[in-house]
């Protein structure tokens, strides 16, 4: 159900008034700093059936999916409140790839307006990029996400708890074999953080996870009791 944002932020909704702004996907009226139509806001594809320890979009409601009843994740829980699947990935891409902060700020708001995860972390930590690659963007997405979330549910965020230690190749052409591979002792926890005992690490898109349960395996050495994963979009595993 798409959210009133001008209700939630009415500063926003008087600014939308005086210089409305425009959906950043078919270039109608928007909703103030949502940047969204009414209608293309309800096309986002919300991931409300899902597995309930790795966010896995289910055609019907389960428990907990195959492969999490096969082999359970390092993770304790995982919250994504929405599918990757279009006009998601529309949005993600130019924010991603196209530095388009516009389109951040739209996928950041989306996220705070969905329901909350039950349990909240202590912390939020979010995946690190590789220095060259930083360099080469400008800004790490992830953490860009991270910080209003933090900020809405009142969370410290703890953007240097981990580092990542050597640049990796692109996840995106990779299988789930690779992936795993590609980032096995890719990252460290800081020595000198102090970290609690549940936290959340938290990504952009969840797609085998290989990233994510890196990075909970590396809290979990460093003493960290209780580890969930978040990110803002779930993709279906390939078959």
């Amino acid at each position: 159900m798409p959210v009133n944002l001008k209700t939630r932020f009415p500063v926003d909704g008087v600014l939308d008034t005086l210089l409305p702004s425009h959906c950043l996907l078919c270039g109608a009226r928007g909703q103030g700093a949502l940047s969204l139509c009414p209608s293309c806001e309800a096309d986002m594809p919300r991931n409300t059936v899902c597995c309930a320890r790795c966010a896995l979009p289910l055609e019907s409601p389960a428990p907990l999916c195959g492969r999490c009843v096969r082999r359970a994740p390092p993770w304790d829980a995982a919250w994504a409140p929405f599918r990757y699947e279009w006009p998601l990935p529309q949005l993600e891409s130019r924010f991603k790839f196209g530095g388009d902060l516009a389109a951040g700020r739209t996928l950041a708001l989306m996220w705070i307006a969905s329901p909350a995860p039950a349990g909240l972390p202590e912390a939020i930590v979010p995946v690190p990029l590789h220095r060259t690659r930083l360099r080469r963007r400008g800004y790490n997405q992830t953490l860009e996400l991270a910080k209003p979330l933090a900020g809405h549910f009142g969370v410290p965020l703890l953007p240097a708890a981990l580092r990542r230690t050597r640049a990796t190749a692109a996840q995106t052409e990779l299988d789930a074999v690779q992936r795993r591979r590609n980032v096995r002792g890719a990252f460290e926890a800081d020595p000198g953080a102090s970290l609690p005992a549940h936290v959340a690490v938290l990504d952009d898109v969840f797609t085998t996870g290989a990233t994510l349960a890196e990075c909970v395996r590396v809290l979990k050495r460093a003493g960290v009791q209780r580890v969930d994963v978040w990110a803002l979009a779930r993709a279906r595993v390939p078959s």
